[in-house]
């Protein structure tokens, strides 16, 4: 990946909450159609840098930069799918449409979304019937239907069981992929990160501290 395009970079943030300084001095690089894992145990800020990102917390220090070339869209998978009751599948995915599309096309687009996490058929499901996996994968098809710039995976599947887990880690995987898009994905767990990313990075590899207060 040496000659592709860096699309966000981010250079020497800190962050302190009530004083006591959850990371400093932070630096990383993210390129297109890269996909970068953080490993780190729970606490240490990955979400915390994350919501920085995708500007739901401010930035004390250093700077958050998207290429010129790019429009800093964000698209973002919380570890707990946040999926609306009162709304099938085909509905909570809508929600996702940056504009308003006709229903028909509305339809054929989820469905085909739906397709590729391997979900054929869930347009009309009630998501209080899904598996935790399957809300999960609703989540990602979601935050994906406007082709954001970048993704963010804040330990989406740090609740599921193992084969789950390593299963859609892999279909993530392959949908960026194919979208030629990229994404930062925290987690606590070696074997998820290799399996999803092409770099892996400990958090102690880009911010000068290391601590487990957040």
């Amino acid at each position: 990946m040496k000659d592709s395009t860096i699309i966000l970079q981010l250079k020497n943030l800190s962050k302190t909450f009530d004083l006591k300084t959850v990371f400093q001095q932070l630096s990383l690089d993210v390129k297109e159609n890269e996909i970068v894992a953080l490993i780190g145990p729970s606490g240490c800020g990955k979400s915390t840098l994350l919501r920085m990102i995708a500007d739901l917390e401010s930035v004390d220090t250093g700077s958050i930069r998207f290429s010129d070339t790019t429009e800093g869209t964000i698209g973002y998978v919380f570890q707990k799918p946040i999926l609306y009751p009162h709304l099938n599948v085909e509905g909570n995915i809508a929600l996702g449409f940056g504009q308003k599309v006709a229903k028909s096309q509305r339809k054929v687009r989820i469905a085909k979304e739906l397709e590729l996490v391997g979900l054929g058929g869930f347009s009309s499901r009630k998501v209080d019937s899904l598996s935790g996996g399957e809300a999960q994968r609703v989540s990602v098809v979601r935050a994906l239907l406007n082709q954001p710039t970048l993704l963010l995976l804040d330990e989406p599947f740090s609740a599921l069981d193992i084969p789950t887990r390593r299963k859609i880690a892999q279909d993530t995987r392959n949908i960026l992929k194919s979208k030629k898009m990229s994404a930062i994905h925290v987690t606590h767990d070696p074997q998820e990160a290799e399996i999803l990313a092409d770099r892996v990075l400990n958090w102690h590899d880009i911010s000068d501290l290391f601590t487990e207060e957040e």
